[in-house]
């Protein structure tokens, strides 16, 4: 019996138009002093889809975009992110090939974020990712100026001392390495360090305290059989598989070999290619900022995944890690992320003593959590999630964590509505932790139409709304970028 994939029906389903629309209707209020622009990263695959194929991490890259300025919600827009085979699709001419800025197959469909004068579209895995106008067009492979090679990753983190991005990046062709990062404010790569892990593990993010970096190093991985399958004939699928098992040890695969599995398997309909691997150790591993690999100390978690830090920080002696633990990932679903209830959890590293202790924190089904990013690193209060619903997917409403009074607030954005991601805007550089707004998508399925909604993050009411006359398919990671002065 064939499984049925959520993730590529009802709003996962992609759009299939670009749209430049102005002058948006707003419901409520839209404070006076936002200034710029909420974007939105997303899979939109441009061909069909196998659904049997089809997994949701695997799809074309489109963002989003909303210019909010003088109370006003000036323009909406959604671009694909141009590879050369969407510019092609779309009867475009490609435009420039940075060799050396990671994959091409398919366009970065993961964050977005801006850093150094420029919008950039990130993915991870070695993917390249992608500059952007500010309206959206696409600009060519960013590899930060020839300094960082080889892709990049989903989840730099920006200090909020010095500005500079933070990042662990991983690709299978690198064997048992990752690498940490940090990314200057002219846009350069200043330092890079290799960091040896048990395999080929698939690393979406990390934490970053004032003294540490944080590696999770934890059992999803890279499945040879998975990777072959979508994308070389039946009858080179056994020494494809030889190979890729052979080269994972240390060797980075050949560009020939690099190319086919991404360009051949297709974004569209590809596989993903890792897995959960009950045989691979869990482990989370602790380096100084300005340490080596020589200097990691790890230290052993019960076997879980974790796409998702919410905030870490140093407490004396020990590291506390706040993190949406998920039993297993990619066990029996193949589709999605699908496989059992993800919480938000507690792990406290004891340095001195060389321990690492867990805790549940909420119960709540949920992912994508935020916290204010000016504390990132930083002892926090409060953080915000979505609520996970039924096979994995969004439910309606958004979680305030309070984790000093132990609360948890759940907001309903209404019947018949799904949630996204909402990231935190404070109203003024000195406000208080939760003096701010909340933004991101809600997803109206009696209109099948989505609206940009603004909550209060002290209270969460609702402060405004803009309303599309389409709807925004889910995706995944969105941010507020405001006017560079």
């Amino acid at each position: 019996m064939l499984m049925t994939n959520h993730f590529a029906r009802d709003n996962y389903a992609p759009i299939r138009t670009e749209q430049t629309l102005t002058e948006l209707p707003v419901t409520g209020h839209l404070p006076a002093h936002l200034d710029g622009r909420y974007l939105r990263n997303g899979p939109n695959p441009l061909a069909d889809i196998d659904e049997q194929a089809y997994h949701w991490f695997m799809g074309d890259g489109m963002v989003h975009g909303i210019r909010i300025r003088d109370g006003r919600a000036e323009w909406y827009r959604n671009r694909w992110v141009r590879t050369h085979q969407i510019s092609e699709a779309l009867g475009e001419k490609p435009g420039p090939v940075r060799p050396g800025a990671g994959l091409s197959g398919f366009g970065a469909n993961t964050n977005v974020i801006a850093h150094a004068g420029k919008t950039l579209a990130l993915i991870e895995g070695g993917v390249a990712s992608y500059e952007l106008t500010d309206e959206l067009d696409t600009v060519g492979p960013c590899d930060f100026d020839g300094t960082l090679p080889g892709g990049y990753v989903a989840h730099p983190k920006r200090d909020p001392d010095t500005g500079e991005l933070h990042a662990v990046s991983y690709f299978f062709g690198r064997g048992n390495k990752v690498q940490y990062s940090v990314i200057g404010l002219d846009g350069r790569a200043r330092r890079t360090v290799d960091v040896e892990v048990t395999g080929s593990p698939m690393m979406h993010d990390f934490s970053l305290t004032e003294k540490y970096v944080i590696f999770y190093d934890l059992p999803v991985t890279f499945d040879a059989r998975q990777a072959v399958a979508g994308a070389v004939p039946p009858f080179l699928r056994a020494p494809a598989q030889l190979f890729l098992s052979a080269v994972l040890g240390g060797m980075w695969v050949p560009d020939p070999v690099r190319a086919m599995l991404i360009e051949r398997g297709g974004a569209s309909n590809g596989r993903f290619p890792y897995r959960w691997n009950p045989k691979y150790p869990a482990r989370v591993g602790v380096m100084p900022r300005h340490g080596d690999n020589s200097q990691v100390r790890w230290f052993e978690v019960g076997a879980c995944f974790v796409f998702h830090p919410l905030n870490a920080y140093d407490d004396g002696d020990s590291v506390v890690l706040d993190v949406v633990r998920h039993p297993k990932m990619f066990a029996t679903d193949f589709h999605g992320p699908n496989d059992g209830v993800p919480t938000l959890d507690r792990w406290t590293i004891d340095l001195a003593g060389g321990k690492l202790r867990e805790e549940r924190l909420d119960d709540h089904p949920q992912e994508f959590p935020r916290a204010d990013e000016r504390l990132l690193g930083r002892r926090h209060r409060y953080g915000y999630a979505m609520q996970v619903g039924h096979h994995g997917g969004a439910a309606d409403s958004i979680l305030k964590h309070d984790l000093v009074a132990g609360t948890t607030s759940v907001r309903s954005l209404g019947k018949n509505t799904q949630a996204s991601e909402f990231v935190f805007i404070p109203n003024a550089d000195d406000s208080a932790e939760d003096d701010g707004v909340l933004m991101g998508f809600r997803y109206d399925g009696g209109t099948d139409r989505s609206d940009l909604l603004l909550l209060d993050a002290g209270s969460l009411d609702e402060v405004a709304a803009i309303h599309l006359p389409d709807r925004v398919p889910h995706g995944f990671h969105g941010n507020w970028l405001p006017t560079e002065a």
